[in-house]
């Protein structure tokens, strides 16, 4: 699974990536997504599923119980809401929806009071429903493209879709900070491209939107500049022969210890997911040259027993980015 580097250290929230499409997939009769960061690492038991070891469930449980939300008596805090959906749902490929749903309901039940429970379970339900429409709508040719309009029909028609699906409140609720943060990128992206802007005054118009921007969106924003610098920084180090330890100094430096240590584990990740690949890729070849003068059935029967003897479901969905 991805992880969101900046949400890993400083535990941020969730940054819709505007140019990027859907951010679930779903296909087949379970629906596959593609997940979310994932959450800080702790001591867990019994993991949901093997790839949650060590995590929390995302979402501030106490705020959904602490009272109301958006001023209303009995509301629900939409955006811790969306955290715990996005993680549990990031388990698509590893479970079932109808698992997944079945999990989700039982938490809610477990931690809110009956009423509050109710309401959380329909929003859920609803919520699955949106996301396997919007990977329809993703798809639509005239929605294509990464110039800017196309990025602004594209988020436009998503907040059009949402609206059939959440209310008002429920939508500022739970994708009001996500919103906030596309308008503002596709804002920069349409004066980066504005060709009738001269250098001079595209830096002005930046400026402008600097000096506009909500608070929570800057602190998202210096963040995200501040993990960028910090890796900048490590991959120099690693090119100049650094250490794991002397990375880990650098950043605990940067950030603290156990921003460090979560990096660490990414960097592990990565490193593992790499090797995983080369040896993959090796196997692969000899496979095909040990079958090249089987039928193409035999050798593609062949490389789905390998690749389903070395990933995930979800994981071989992104072995053909590998293969070419």
């Amino acid at each position: 699974m991805r992880r969101n580097r900046t949400r890993i250290i400083l535990g941020l929230g969730a940054v819709t990536a505007v140019a990027a499409g859907a951010l679930w997939f779903f296909g087949g009769s379970d629906k596959a997504a593609e997940a979310p960061a994932q959450p800080v690492r702790v001591n867990a038991i019994a993991p949901f599923v093997p790839s949650m070891q060590g995590t929390i469930p995302d979402g501030d449980l106490r705020a959904l119980q602490s009272g109301p939300a958006l001023g209303q008596p009995g509301g629900l805090a939409y955006s811790e809401l969306r955290r715990l959906f996005d993680y549990y749902l990031s388990a698509v490929g590893e479970q079932s929806i109808a698992a997944i749903a079945q999990q989700v309901n039982n938490e809610l039940a477990r931690r809110l009071p009956a009423p509050q429970a109710k309401k959380a379970q329909r929003l859920f339900a609803l919520y699955i429903e949106f996301k396997r429409e919007l990977v329809e709508l993703e798809a639509k040719p005239d929605l294509a493209g990464n110039g800017v309009q196309a990025i602004r029909r594209r988020m436009l028609a998503m907040q059009d879709l949402r609206s059939r699906y959440f209310s008002g409140d429920e939508t500022r609720g739970m994708f009001g900070f996500d919103d906030a943060y596309d308008m503002d990128a596709v804002a920069r992206l349409e004066i980066s491209q504005n060709p009738g802007l001269n250098d001079a005054q595209k830096k002005q118009q930046l400026a402008a939107l600097d000096a506009a921007m909500p608070a929570n969106l800057r602190s998202e924003r210096e963040a995200s500049h501040v993990v960028v610098r910090v890796e900048q920084q490590a991959t120099e180090l690693r090119a100049k022969g650094a250490s794991d330890d002397e990375i880990y100094r650098m950043r605990a430096g940067e950030f603290d210890a156990q921003a460090a240590a979560r990096l660490a584990d990414v960097d592990r990740d990565e490193a593992d997911w790499k090797s995983r690949i080369a040896n993959y890729l090796s196997e692969r070849g000899k496979l095909l040259q040990s079958q090249a003068d089987a039928s193409e059935s035999e050798r593609q029967l062949a490389l789905t027993q390998l690749q389903q003897s070395r990933f995930t479901e979800e994981e071989r969905r992104r072995l053909a980015a590998y293969e070419q």
